[in-house]
């Protein structure tokens, strides 16, 4: 069971991928914490906080301890974009995260390829039940939503997080072969997502994440970010947070 009493904690990388939401909250309440804006209030009668992540693995854990040592945020949801590398996920597609790995965390030969030392893990499963409900979200929220003339997909699966804006085929190729040599299969690939699910995982506060896919990770991931994330990626967020918040609190 997901605790509705304490607060859920929204998180995105950019303001643009939050865009709606703050407008949205009811008594708004504004702090600054370890140098970063969060907005706490209620959504549908719930208790949220919103915070961006800012980009990269270490800003975003630093937001993800805040969030919960400060903030008492009961769990986590991550919000905003991603590069897709699965053979089925398209730009304009969804991929909720079940899993969550460091593409980029390499202690070998010290500890195997991926794995994060001193865990014994290499991947950090997301909570079940928030994964669960955040599929439902966006299956029901998307309902009728549209990317260039396709129907907005929703898969889930592994999401591979890095330090590293992936734009290139051969870097992508790289990525994915490699996560294949150890039997991982990654949807998609962005810059912080493993980082907030273990720092959830050493707290035991439950943590999933959505992203819309803005390119493919590849040689043509030249897309106008700005304008995606304003007109797709933002409006898919603003709906399946609204659902999600529906289906929390029945």
């Amino acid at each position: 069971m997901i605790s509705v009493e304490r607060p859920l904690a929204i998180l995105s990388a950019l303001a643009e991928e939050q865009v709606g939401l703050v407008e949205q909250l009811h008594g708004a309440q504004r702090q600054t914490h370890a140098g970063r804006e969060f907005w706490s209030g209620t959504l549908q009668g719930l208790p949220v906080v919103l915070a961006l992540s800012r980009i990269g693995k270490v800003a975003a854990a630093t937001t993800t301890a805040a969030l919960i040592a400060h903030f008492q945020a009961g769990a986590i949801v991550f919000t905003g974009v991603a590069g897709g590398v699965g053979r089925r996920v398209q730009v304009g597609d969804v991929v909720v995260g079940t899993g969550y790995v460091q593409h980029d965390m390499d202690a070998s030969p010290l500890f195997p390829r991926y794995e994060i030392p001193l865990t014994g893990q290499s991947v950090i499963q997301a909570d079940a039940t928030l994964a669960r409900a955040l599929v439902f979200a966006a299956v029901v929220g998307l309902q009728g939503m549209q990317h260039a003339g396709r129907p907005a997909t929703v898969h889930q699966g592994l999401i591979a997080s890095g330090d590293r804006f992936v734009n290139g085929a051969d870097e992508t190729h790289a990525i994915v072969s490699g996560l294949q040599s150890r039997g991982y299969e990654a949807l998609a690939v962005e810059m912080e997502g493993a980082a907030v699910a273990q720092v959830c995982h050493d707290y035991g506060v439950p943590f999933a994440a959505v992203r819309t896919i803005s390119d493919r990770a590849d040689d043509s991931a030249h897309v106008d970010f700005p304008v995606f994330v304003r007109e797709v990626a933002s409006v898919y967020a603003q709906r399946i947070v609204a659902e999600l918040l529906r289906t929390l609190a029945v």
